[in-house]
């Protein structure tokens, strides 16, 4: 695939981000939303394609779903630009053939909490939710998360990532279970904290991201 380097003009000043289009789609195409880690961001976004998903769609001959990988500054997280990936994402849906109830969010390490972020506040854009390697914001409530009811949840770890301890993500888990959130939960048993390769270059899960769809009812008008 060609991926497009590309910067959006928001409030709080320009978001770069890559681009590529969906191919082979004869209606409108899914979307996947990718936030990159903590040692992604800066200002290069050749960095973003050396590893992960963006190396995965970069090396691909077609893709079924349209690819956007925003990146932030090295200072900066996604809950600081959480309103200028949405507006991003606002931008893309009106501009290209995009089916708005087919939209992923998806993360890796800090991108993971900027996913968990994005998806409690702003339920109604997402289809679903891809979280790697990411520790959830603890300043999420219960409440809050209980607005991830009606999207399904994918989860991976590696058993031996040191940054993060599988304990504490099989009690979120349990804690998204008993709250009635649908949530598939992947431990890699010789997995590191660096998972990102296997876990998007799986084609189990590039299945998934192309079939969900957010219920019409659930939509914003």
């Amino acid at each position: 695939m060609t991926i497009e380097h590309r910067s959006y003009n928001t409030a709080n000043g320009v978001l770069p981000y890559l681009f590529s289009p969906a191919t082979n789609v004869s209606a409108s195409a899914p979307l996947v939303l990718f936030l990159h880690g903590g040692r992604d961001r800066g200002t290069d976004l050749n960095t973003l394609l050396t590893w992960g998903l963006p190396r995965f769609v970069n090396e691909l001959n077609s893709l079924p779903y349209v690819f956007v990988a925003p990146q932030i500054l090295e200072e900066q997280t996604w809950i600081d630009r959480a309103s200028d990936v949405i507006a991003l994402l606002e931008h893309l849906l009106t501009s290209h053939s995009i089916n708005p109830s087919r939209a992923i969010v998806a993360g890796f390490s800090l991108g993971s909490a900027g996913a968990w972020h994005l998806a409690t506040s702003y339920p109604d854009r997402f289809a679903g939710v891809v979280a790697v390697s990411g520790r959830v914001p603890q300043t999420l409530s219960k409440s809050e998360l209980a607005q991830l009811k009606d999207i399904p949840i994918q989860i991976f770890q590696g058993r031996q990532d040191k940054n993060l301890p599988v304990k504490d993500t099989e009690q979120f888990v349990a804690i998204l279970r008993r709250l009635g959130v649908h949530v598939d939960f992947t431990v890699l048993p010789e997995g590191n904290h660096f998972i990102a390769d296997e876990v998007y270059g799986s084609s189990e899960l590039q299945r998934w991201l192309v079939s969900q769809t957010r219920h019409k009812q659930a939509l914003a008008v």
